[in-house]
């Protein structure tokens, strides 16, 4: 069963099925025999034999990693650090060789290992960055690691102190060699200890909840990763003062560092916004770029006040990107604070939207040209009669004049993945026999025991036909394009011609004998409709800006020619009406392939 979720859902989930690859390197600094280290890098895009060698050409002196996994469900008391055992353990591990098989194959992020190395040695580990994530115990040890900068690294009692309790705690660290008396030893100089960005402690609070992992706190929803994927436009976080005392928090769009060998290539650091204050005139939010390596601040208020936590909600402007379908653009938003304790990185990631696909939305007309004509008069103030009996036109008036209300012409559009877009008169949402959606000219395509779940959209201001085919514009959606294309009406097209009336007499297109056509202009005329889609950049607002992807408008350009009776030489009485108004288009389905039924 190939049937797909609604459009609303996948653009809910679209950032989770996308490559999130954004990199950032952790430098581990092991000493010889066994070290506690915490990852602030999810790696598991390779195993541990491609990341630490099982095999040339990558040669490391790590022999074993040991990762801690303890049930938050069974609230186990744990009395001491534990050594990493291969029976009845809460350990999973990985060796280079030898011993039992292996039950740790990927190194995850926000975790806590143990790691063997038979010499001094600087581990460089390449990941994607994870959200701080912690889960505190009361029943007995914890073993984490803190977000603090990679260097200056704070001691333990001035990061401790705005949590004095936990100074009191039993902290235990690693200082390498063989498990022993002193390995692992505890911790009691705690002003000269520092807390080093990726090594784990085990600490132990008694019956102290802790919730201080640094002066500030972020949090997001779902993996914390700011993945925008093909189809998302914003996604927001939050700050939150953890200390007695002001605090600033400064964040910065830094570029992804190279991916590892066999992950997607990245183009570009994805173009961000950060989303203003409220305009309470026009209820629209206002907006600033976020560029590369270009600090932003915000001061929260000390733990607890109003204006201790702030929201953050950045925007991707889909419009400035420039890359094509498929590409991957990634960095990392890197948050500090003024002590100069804490460094927390977020992924950023994305990819330029298609826009092929089925696009509903509608023109707004607000401009109509006139048809005035001034006539020639006499000095006795006579209109002035020709040798064919009409009068002598001295002036005809096009002007364009706005409307007392805007009218408004639904626009139904379909764009492929190449080629040219197609104005259709209307389209049926659905799908085939084979429960793949589909996108059709005639409702024979869908699949009848699927009707009840298909949609049927349509224009009446559009010539209906049994063919249903559309009319084909100039070029497909892109921002800044301006593309066309012609709808006819014939003059004897009596389910679409304004001027035919079937059953009267006068506007029936017959003799009067009703057995022959008239000639065009005799009672009806020919349509001639060039509609101009002149796409324009959205307006400079939050919401315009990142709705770029599912959204186009711009200005809508309509001539009209009303075609009368052929004149000798090949002319044609016509007369011209200029329409113009605005259009906004709403991608409402991914579909690239209009079905075509013959």
């Amino acid at each position: 069963m190939k049937k797909n979720l609604p459009v609303w859902i996948l653009c809910a989930w679209g950032g989770l099925w996308s490559a999130q690859a954004q990199w950032v390197t952790q430098t581990l600094s092991l000493k010889a025999g066994w070290n506690a280290v915490f990852l602030h890098v999810d790696a598991t895009h390779a195993t541990l034999d491609q990341l630490i060698g099982a095999a040339a050409p990558i040669v490391t002196p790590i022999e074993q990693v040991w990762r801690w996994n303890p049930n938050p469900a069974t609230h186990q008391f744990i009395q001491s650090p534990q050594q990493p055992v291969d029976t009845g353990s809460q350990w999973s591990v990985w060796r280079r060789s030898g011993g039992a098989p292996a039950t740790l194959d990927r190194l995850t992020g926000n975790t806590a290992y143990l790691v063997y190395s038979t010499a001094d040695y600087s581990w460089q580990l390449k990941g994607q960055p994870a959200l701080p994530s912690y889960r505190w115990s009361t029943s007995g040890l914890n073993f984490f690691g803190f977000p603090t900068v990679p260097t200056g690294a704070p001691s333990f009692e001035d990061f401790l102190a705005e949590v004095p309790s936990l100074q009191f705690s039993e902290i235990f660290q690693y200082p390498g060699g063989e498990f022993g008396a002193n390995n692992p030893r505890r911790v009691f100089a705690l002003r000269t200890t520092p807390v080093r960005r990726g090594e784990a402690f085990w600490i132990r609070a008694g019956e102290v909840y802790n919730h201080y992992f640094g002066p500030f706190e972020v949090t997001a929803a779902g993996s914390g990763r700011v993945a925008f994927g093909d189809t998302l436009s914003s996604f927001s976080f939050r700050l939150r003062n953890q200390t007695a005392a002001e605090l600033t928090v400064t964040m910065e769009l830094i570029a992804s560092e190279a991916p590892p060998t066999g992950q997607p290539a990245i183009v570009a650091v994805p173009p961000l916004l950060l989303r203003g204050p409220l305009n309470t005139v026009d209820l629209t939010y206002g907006v600033s770029d976020l560029p590369v390596n270009t600090p932003q601040t915000w001061t929260l208020a000390p733990r607890g006040e109003p204006g201790s936590e702030a929201e953050i909600v950045l925007g991707l402007d889909r419009a400035a990107i420039t890359a094509n379908v498929g590409d991957l653009l990634a960095g990392v938003l890197r948050l500090t604070d003024s002590r100069g304790h804490s460094q927390i990185d977020l992924a950023v990631s994305a990819q330029p939207a298609s826009r092929a696909g089925l696009w509903v939305g509608a023109a707004a007309v607000t401009e109509v040209g006139q048809y005035l004509q001034s006539y020639l008069r006499d000095s006795a103030n006579q209109l002035v009669v020709q040798e064919d009996g009409r009068y002598v036109v001295t002036e005809v008036i096009t002007n364009l004049t706005a409307v007392p209300e805007p009218f408004p012409l639904r626009l139904i559009v379909h764009n492929p993945a190449t080629g040219p877009a197609r104005l259709m008169q209307r389209v049926y949402h659905g799908y085939n026999a084979a429960t793949n959606p589909i996108v059709a000219n005639l409702e024979s395509a869908l699949a009848r025991n699927l009707i009840a779940e298909s949609r049927r959209v349509s224009a009446s201001h559009l010539p209906w036909s049994d063919a249903n085919q559309g009319w084909s514009f100039s070029g497909g959606l892109a921002q800044d394009a301006v593309i066309v294309t012609t709808v006819t009406t014939p003059f004897n097209d009596q389910r679409s011609n304004p001027f035919l009336h079937t059953y009267h007499p006068d506007h029936d297109n017959l003799d009067a004998r009703f057995r022959n056509e008239l000639p065009r202009g005799s009672e009806s005329y020919t349509l001639v409709r060039e509609i101009t889609l002149a796409f324009k950049p959205p307006a400079n607002d939050f919401n315009s800006r990142v709705s770029a992807g599912l959204t186009l408008g711009g200005d809508y350009l309509e001539t009209l020619r009303v075609q009368g009776l052929a004149r000798g030489g090949g002319a044609v009485d016509e007369r011209r009406f200029d329409v113009k108004g605005v259009f906004q288009l709403n991608r409402v389905s991914d579909v690239p392939t209009l079905t075509l039924v013959p």
